[in-house]
């Protein structure tokens, strides 16, 4: 494996406080040196950041690839050519594939596919009951020894939470992470819009935030019952912020992310008759999504996910309660970022942190920081690029996202996984 020098860059590495203009040197798959040149070190490749912002690679803690299973949709090679194109190094699948991530054999054929794809770090996040049932437990065990990074239950109900309660003590007994959505499937009672004007406006089956904070509340019972370590995705509403933000300050073992695209859209974004506004939490009230930047801006939510969910054209037609929910939202992660960094929103460091250094804590992942010995990891991005959405630029097999043909300012030049260059603008080569 080469030796890789980056130069003349913004080096922005918040899990070790740097910011600066400088250089990273990579040898053998890590990360050598920033800064200072080891000594006797010779380049193979030297990469000219100029004008141009160097960081971790990005983690994303929830996407969908639709392999195995929904190969009609996407596949590995597309999505994970779009989170190469999109600077993200490492990516959690959720346990949603068909078949369900819920034996040892299912595990290690997602590892499979992301070895064939050449985009090895795919970690499969474990069901947390068999098929997501919600009635039996999974084998925890023999799926985290095959390589299950967490586990879930995805987007499905858990009926009984008694069930929940033995499922979070065994989560704990091999400190095994649980990742929880918080949402009560009944109160949900099959909406597809946020419960307001907006959804009373256009007839449209609603889900109230109630259904997102009854869920979460229940949770963070158990996680002090259990003592299991508790991740909430996607959050959607205020009052999760504010009940997380309490837990934290009594001690409870928790932490959450949101979605990027719930960080500036609302109802009110919502047009009715298209389907790229349909997604699970949905879109909810102004005051909801500011309370949201507010708490990634304390740190009460720690990550930004992408919550990648591609889907072929099919899936999106038809009524909009009618369709499957879900953005393809890889490719508008670090842009959309960006726009909240320019709109003072959060800071450079406080945005890249929630893309590196704090999944991986959550993960608890030997990566997320430019730490000498740690994986090459890699993005280097041009902040001033502006770029249209549109079939020239994009690499995800979905197109279902609400942001199309829009132009964007910020975009990713380079991508390193384990010091191995898995994308590069033609340009900059």
């Amino acid at each position: 494996m080469g030796k890789i020098h980056i130069r003349h860059g913004r080096v922005i590495d918040p899990a070790n406080e740097i910011d600066r203009i400088g250089s990273v040197y990579i040898a053998d798959g890590k990360i050598a040196s920033v800064a200072e040149e080891p000594a006797g070190f010779k380049a193979d490749i030297v990469i000219d950041a100029s004008n141009q912002i160097v960081c971790p690679g990005f983690i994303d803690l929830s996407v969908r690839l639709r392999e195995p299973g929904h190969s009609r949709k996407a596949t590995f090679k597309s999505e994970t050519r779009a989170a190469a194109s999109a600077g993200v190094t490492t990516m959690c699948l959720q346990p949603d594939t068909n078949p369900v991530i819920d034996t040892a054999a299912v595990a290690e054929l997602i590892k499979e596919l992301a070895e064939k794809a050449n985009y090895p770090q795919v970690y499969p996040i474990a069901a947390l009951t068999q098929k997501l049932e919600g009635n039996e437990l999974s084998s925890m065990l023999a799926l985290k020894e095959a390589g299950c990074i967490a586990v879930s239950n995805a987007n499905q109900p858990i009926r009984n939470l008694l069930i929940l309660r033995r499922a979070m003590e065994y989560a704990a007994s091999h400190d095994l992470l649980l990742m929880f959505r918080p949402n009560d499937y009944w109160l949900g009672n099959n909406g597809c819009a946020h419960e307001g004007p907006v959804a009373t406006r256009y007839g449209l089956p609603s889900i109230p935030d109630a259904a997102e904070t009854i869920a979460l509340d229940q949770c963070l019972e158990l996680a002090e019952l259990t003592r299991c370590r508790v991740h909430f995705g996607q959050i959607s509403c205020k009052r999760s912020v504010i009940k997380i933000h309490q837990a934290n300050k009594y001690g409870l073992n928790v932490s959450a992310d949101v979605s990027i695209h719930q960080l500036h859209l609302t109802e009110n974004d919502i047009k009715p008759f298209d389907s790229a506004y349909h997604v699970l939490p949905p879109f909810r009230t102004e005051a909801d999504k500011q309370y949201l930047r507010q708490g990634l801006a304390s740190g009460t939510i720690s990550s930004i996910c992408s919550d990648h969910q591609p889907h072929d054209i099919d899936a999106k037609l038809g009524a909009f309660p009618e369709t499957d929910p879900g953005v393809s939202s890889l490719e508008t992660l670090l842009p959309l970022m960006l726009k909240l960094v320019s709109q003072h929103a959060i800071t450079m460091e406080q945005g890249i942190a929630a893309l590196s250094e704090q999944p991986a804590r959550i993960l608890q992942l030997r990566s997320g920081a430019l730490t000498p010995g740690f994986p090459a990891d890699v993005c280097v991005f041009d902040p001033d690029m502006d770029w249209q959405i549109n079939k020239q630029n994009w690499h995800s097999r979905g197109v279902n996202t609400p942001f199309w043909n829009q132009t964007f300012k910020g975009r990713v030049t380079h991508t390193l996984q384990a010091g191995k260059v898995i994308f590069c603008v033609p340009s900059y080569r």
